[in-house]
């Protein structure tokens, strides 16, 4: 048996690019509190990765592991938010932030996937459990909020 990481370095020569970073993310992300029950560390840190990587060096993929490592990303809750990330990246505009809120600081306040806080431009990726009748009420109550926020009078 092997460690979370560990896993991600084995199978770096058999990944494509894009889901090698992609389940890098989600060895670096920050559990959601109440979504996740029991754990409430991330898999890895980068540095913990980095650690890994140096102490096998002389194993296949470990240079690739380390390109990905570069562009891991803390706060791609799932793969498809990843991949939707580089994609953007990768399409030549600027990278989005990650978990954008609304009111920074505030551990209640809704939540974008991404985006671009600046241009008050929110991206959510909404997979399948957003068909949900309950989901789609809370999706809308955060939409709203984030419409309702309207366009900053300080910029």
């Amino acid at each position: 048996m092997t460690t979370p990481a560990r896993t991600w370095l084995d199978l770096a020569v058999e990944l494509g690019e894009e889901f090698r970073i992609a389940l890098g993310d989600q060895l670096i992300r920050r559990p959601r509190p109440g979504l996740e029950k029991g754990r409430e560390k991330p898999l890895a840190t980068t540095s913990e990765l980095r650690e890994l990587l140096d102490a096998h060096v002389w194993m296949k993929g470990v240079g690739l592991a380390r390109a990905a490592l570069e562009h891991m990303r803390v706060g791609a809750d799932s793969v498809p938010e990843s991949l939707l990330r580089q994609a953007i990246a990768a399409a030549g505009l600027p990278e989005p932030e990650l978990q954008i809120s609304l009111v920074p600081l505030d551990p209640y306040s809704p939540s974008g996937d991404m985006g671009y806080p600046r241009i008050k431009l929110v991206i959510q990726y909404e997979g399948a459990h957003h068909d949900d009748e309950a989901q789609r009420l809370q999706d809308a109550r955060r939409d709203r909020a984030f419409r309702d926020a309207g366009p900053d009078p300080a910029a």
